[in-house]
Protein backbone atom coordinates (compact mmCIF):
# COMPACT_ATOMS: atom_id res chain seq x y z
CA UNK A 1 0.00 0.00 0.00
CA UNK A 2 1.60 2.94 -1.12
CA UNK A 3 1.46 6.51 0.77
CA UNK A 4 -0.99 9.24 -1.54
CA UNK A 5 -1.33 12.78 -0.26
CA UNK A 6 -4.63 13.51 0.74
CA UNK A 7 -6.92 13.15 4.43
CA UNK A 8 -3.32 13.25 6.13
CA UNK A 9 -1.53 16.05 4.24
CA UNK A 10 -5.61 18.06 4.61
CA UNK A 11 -5.37 17.24 8.59
CA UNK A 12 -1.67 18.22 8.67
CA UNK A 13 -2.52 21.55 6.79
CA UNK A 14 -5.56 22.48 9.23
CA UNK A 15 -3.57 22.11 11.98
CA UNK A 16 -0.01 23.93 10.61
CA UNK A 17 -2.30 26.57 9.04
CA UNK A 18 -0.12 29.17 7.33
CA UNK A 19 3.02 28.12 8.83
CA UNK A 20 5.07 26.02 6.97
CA UNK A 21 7.36 25.18 9.75
CA UNK A 22 4.71 23.86 12.05
CA UNK A 23 3.81 21.65 9.08
CA UNK A 24 6.90 20.32 8.24
CA UNK A 25 7.13 20.06 12.23
CA UNK A 26 3.93 17.94 12.14
CA UNK A 27 4.78 15.67 9.18
CA UNK A 28 8.45 14.83 10.82
CA UNK A 29 6.62 13.85 14.24
CA UNK A 30 4.06 11.99 12.36
CA UNK A 31 6.46 9.77 10.50
CA UNK A 32 8.95 9.63 13.61
CA UNK A 33 6.04 7.92 15.58
CA UNK A 34 4.77 5.71 12.55
CA UNK A 35 8.38 4.56 12.46
CA UNK A 36 7.84 3.77 16.49
CA UNK A 37 5.09 2.06 15.80
CA UNK A 38 6.68 -0.46 12.92
CA UNK A 39 9.46 -0.81 15.33
CA UNK A 40 7.42 -2.27 18.02
CA UNK A 41 5.77 -4.16 15.44
CA UNK A 42 8.93 -5.96 14.40
CA UNK A 43 10.09 -6.73 17.51
CA UNK A 44 6.69 -8.09 19.15
CA UNK A 45 7.01 -11.38 19.78
CA UNK A 46 3.60 -12.29 21.40
CA UNK A 47 0.14 -11.76 20.84
CA UNK A 48 -0.01 -9.18 23.04
CA UNK A 49 2.63 -7.11 22.24
CA UNK A 50 1.87 -7.78 18.35
CA UNK A 51 -1.50 -6.23 19.20
CA UNK A 52 -0.48 -3.12 21.19
CA UNK A 53 1.34 -2.20 18.52
CA UNK A 54 -0.87 -2.56 16.28
CA UNK A 55 -3.88 -0.85 18.30
CA UNK A 56 -0.98 2.56 18.98
CA UNK A 57 -0.49 2.31 15.30
CA UNK A 58 -4.20 2.62 14.54
CA UNK A 59 -4.80 5.41 17.03
CA UNK A 60 -1.54 7.23 15.45
CA UNK A 61 -3.60 6.74 12.00
CA UNK A 62 -6.71 7.57 12.79
CA UNK A 63 -5.52 10.60 14.93
CA UNK A 64 -4.08 11.91 11.44
CA UNK A 65 -7.57 10.79 9.31
CA UNK A 66 -4.83 8.40 7.54
CA UNK A 67 -7.15 5.61 5.74
CA UNK A 68 -4.42 3.66 4.38
CA UNK A 69 -2.44 3.39 7.71
CA UNK A 70 -5.57 2.54 9.11
CA UNK A 71 -6.21 -0.39 6.69
CA UNK A 72 -2.77 -1.26 7.62
CA UNK A 73 -3.29 -1.20 11.11
CA UNK A 74 -6.41 -3.01 10.91
CA UNK A 75 -4.60 -5.74 8.62
CA UNK A 76 -1.70 -6.01 10.98
CA UNK A 77 -4.58 -6.51 14.28
CA UNK A 78 -5.95 -9.64 12.21
CA UNK A 79 -2.11 -10.94 11.66
CA UNK A 80 0.10 -12.83 13.57
CA UNK A 81 3.10 -11.50 15.76
CA UNK A 82 6.15 -10.80 13.41
CA UNK A 83 4.02 -10.61 10.26
CA UNK A 84 6.84 -9.99 7.36
CA UNK A 85 4.28 -8.84 4.56
CA UNK A 86 2.36 -6.76 6.64
CA UNK A 87 5.52 -5.30 8.43
CA UNK A 88 6.83 -4.49 4.72
CA UNK A 89 3.53 -2.95 3.55
CA UNK A 90 4.27 -0.26 6.70
CA UNK A 91 7.48 -0.12 6.12
CA UNK A 92 6.66 1.23 2.57
CA UNK A 93 4.46 3.16 3.71
CA UNK A 94 6.35 5.13 6.20
CA UNK A 95 9.38 5.17 3.13
CA UNK A 96 6.79 6.51 0.40
CA UNK A 97 5.79 9.31 3.18
CA UNK A 98 9.26 10.17 3.79
CA UNK A 99 9.71 10.21 0.14
CA UNK A 100 6.62 12.70 0.22
CA UNK A 101 8.20 14.78 2.49
CA UNK A 102 11.52 15.27 0.74
CA UNK A 103 9.73 15.93 -2.09
CA UNK A 104 8.04 19.35 -0.35
CA UNK A 105 4.72 17.43 0.41
CA UNK A 106 1.00 17.93 -0.82
CA UNK A 107 2.21 21.67 -2.45
CA UNK A 108 5.47 19.60 -4.50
Amino acid sequence: MVYEAGALDQTLTAAAGADPALFAELRAAFAESLESQIDLLRRARCDGNWQVAALRLKGLAASFHAEPLIALAEEALSGAPGEPGIIRRLAQFHADFLAASDAGGPEA
